[in-house]
């Protein structure tokens, strides 16, 4: 995270020991913060996790030696996954601050690289898999508010079994408000989510230390031993779903780096370690003295099985609560996601709305919140409980966490500058730890796994589509004019100016926008003032947008504008021309007209993209946000030219 000086701290510094503990303090409050957003869905994996390692399905003896084994993994498995690849390595592959699987294909792939490039080549392999990572992410995020509502709600039928049919409506009436208050944003209630958070990890941290007490050969289980025991003595046909159930108790773990732009590493690390951590194996090893004590009598749901009746409703209270910010979470970091992809160029124009001024990359997508809704209750409604819910969480957060293994393997190489036998040695391990579990997710395909595969299939079409797209509509553009050229024409023949400025708008530094070129061969007239202005997405999180502005007069009332933006910023173009009149005093930024193209695209057999790529494009065009929304432009000021354009 980073901030610009104060100007107070250029007059008054802290003693060293002051600064110290004011950042120890600010990592101890946004630590704290952290937990409703980073650890909100990993901390609610106890309510599920363990109960599906020894469902019907896996076909595993309920006996000393099998829980302890199951325990030894998922201790391992947290230790090796969160501990030593999220928190030791992937938190350092930062792009300026921020985190993130776009963040991480931005670091391989700079916006210079082709869209078309051969069918076997390092970029081709490094787009594939970071837009299957970014499709099984936004999976993920159709899951998780799905499973984990309906995994708290199902403490109702455990409190009374009556009220079995009232736990998918509601699931189905909570999620539908958490997506319906989505547009205020989580800016107001975002502080309110830690101390929460902070509640029901103590909580569970509660629930599980009396049975550890009363059962505390419990924690024999940190040895490993116990876990290749679990292994050596079980065939193929029980280990993978085994595996497959032990992945949802580190699911969430890729949260820990999307959101790291938001609090930095040491806040999430010290999350971790203090609070999350504990509390989460504190109550693992409470269910795990639970079983050896009571049995199949506690398998139903052994996270509920550890309290008494009289309790229960308290507690589905306070797990419905959790629930509900771990989607939160999920669907806040979707939004963000979908955002950068946008200003990467690997979606098209979307409505995206910053929901607070205090908090920065707090936003909300209409669009895609919709669609996660109806994903969600159409989720709910087709599996109707989570034990085949969470079959399909496994292979989502699976898939998308070896996907990111592969491509911390080229940041290794690429902007580490670690030689191959360093970054492939660390690659494996990873990678051999991940695979078996990938592997257990996959066996349950049939059951459920086969939905995050289907949509992160369908996300990648998407996103490739459009980046394919646009890349063959900007080759048949053709053409090009430079703007010294242009400008020298306008020299030698001298048409009639008007007063006032305009701005045209081209993806192309230095080229005439064809915009300029269809209004000025129809009308014959200029403004006084002509700009010509490009926006380029840079590959990093933030440009300062002072610095980003670059301005060239070309003379003859022309001038050149490039301005750059990150991927978490939305471009404002009155405010670029406002810089531009500080930089340059012949500018001038008052009352401009804005010249647009909008064209109409019309599908051809000619070759560069398949027919039903061409339509599903065609498709996304038209359903792109207008550019004047888009970048901020005043509606009332824009002037729209139309065009046919053969695909």
């Amino acid at each position: 995270m980073k901030s610009g000086a104060s100007p107070a701290l250029a007059v008054t510094v802290p003693a060293a020991g002051e600064a110290s503990a004011l950042r120890r303090r600010d990592v101890l409050r946004l630590g704290i913060v952290a937990l409703g957003v980073v650890y909100g869905d990993i901390g609610t994996s106890p309510l599920y996790a363990l109960r599906q390692c020894f469902s019907s399905g896996i076909g595993l003896e309920l006996e000393r030696t099998t829980i302890l084994g199951v325990l030894s993994l998922v201790f391992w498995s947290l230790a090796v996954v969160v501990v030593v690849k999220y928190l030791s390595f992937v938190l350092r592959a930062d792009n300026d601050g921020e985190g993130g699987i776009m963040a991480l294909l931005a670091l391989l792939l700079p916006r210079g690289a082709p869209a078309t490039v051969k069918r076997f080549s390092r970029t081709r392999l490094i787009l594939t898999l970071g837009l299957l990572g970014t499709g099984l992410i936004v999976a993920d995020g159709v899951i998780t508010p799905a499973v984990s509502v309906l995994g708290a709600v199902e403490g109702l039928e455990k409190a009374n079994e009556s009220l079995r049919p009232l736990v998918l409506p509601a699931a189905i009436l909570i999620l539908t408000l958490l997506f319906a208050v989505q547009k205020h944003g989580s800016g107001r209630i975002g502080a309110v989510f830690g101390p929460l958070m902070l509640i029901w990890f103590v909580s569970i941290f509660v629930l599980g230390l009396p049975w550890i007490v009363k059962a505390p050969e419990v924690l024999l289980a940190v040895n490993p031993v116990h876990a290749f025991h679990l292994l050596a003595t079980h065939g193929p046909d029980v280990l993978l779903p085994l595996l497959g159930a032990v992945v949802l108790c580190f699911t969430g773990a890729e949260a820990l780096y999307a959101d790291m732009g938001h609090f930095g590493r040491s806040p999430i690390r010290w999350a971790w370690y203090c609070i999350a951590f504990p509390a989460l194996l504190v109550n693992y090893f409470g269910q795990g003295a639970l079983l050896l004590q009571k049995g199949s009598e506690a398998i139903g749901n052994p996270f509920y099985a550890l309290v008494p009746s009289t309790v229960i409703y308290p507690l589905v209270g306070i797990a419905t609560v959790a629930a509900i910010i771990a989607s939160q979470a999920l669907i806040s970091g979707v939004f963000s996601l979908v955002m950068q992809a946008v200003h990467l160029g690997y979606l098209p124009r979307l409505d995206i709305r910053h929901t607070s001024i205090q908090t920065y990359g707090q936003v909300y997508v209409p669009q895609v919140n919709w669609l996660l809704m109806v994903g969600c209750i159409g989720a709910v409604l087709g599996f109707k409980g989570t034990d085949d819910l969470t079959d399909a969480y496994g292979v989502a957060v699976m898939g998308a966490m070896t996907l990111t293994t592969l491509l911390l393997c080229g940041v290794m190489r690429a902007v580490w500058g670690w030689s191959w036998a360093r970054a492939g040695t660390l690659t494996l391990l990873f990678l051999a730890a991940e695979l078996p579990f990938l592997i257990g997710g996959l066996t349950k395909i049939q059951s459920g796994g086969w939905f995050p595969i289907a949509m992160g299939i369908f996300i990648y079409v998407v996103m490739s589509t459009w980046r394919r797209g646009r890349h063959v509509l900007n080759a048949q553009e053709g053409g090009e004019l430079s703007l010294e050229a242009f400008v020298q024409d306008i020299a030698r023949f001298k048409p009639l100016r008007v007063g006032g400025n305009a701005v045209f708008l081209t993806s192309k530094p230095g080229v005439v926008p064809n915009v300029l070129l269809h209004h000025y061969k129809h009308s014959r007239v200029l403004h006084e003032q002509v700009i010509a202005l490009t926006l380029l997405p840079a590959d990093v999180p933030r440009v300062d947008e002072t610095l980003g502005v670059e301005v060239k007069g070309l003379g003859q009332g022309f001038f050149r504008v490039e301005a750059q933006y990150g991927f978490l910023q939305t471009p404002d173009v009155p405010r670029i021309l406002q810089i531009c009149a500080q930089k340059d005093p012949q500018v001038s930024a008052g009352e401009p007209s804005y010249y647009l193209g909008r064209d109409t695209l019309i599908v051809t057999p000619r070759p560069g993209l398949a027919a039903w790529r061409k339509r599903l494009f065609v498709f996304l065009s038209r359903n792109a946000r207008p550019a004047n929304a888009f970048f901020r432009i005043p509606p009332n000021r824009v002037v729209e030219l139309g065009g046919q354009i053969e695909i």
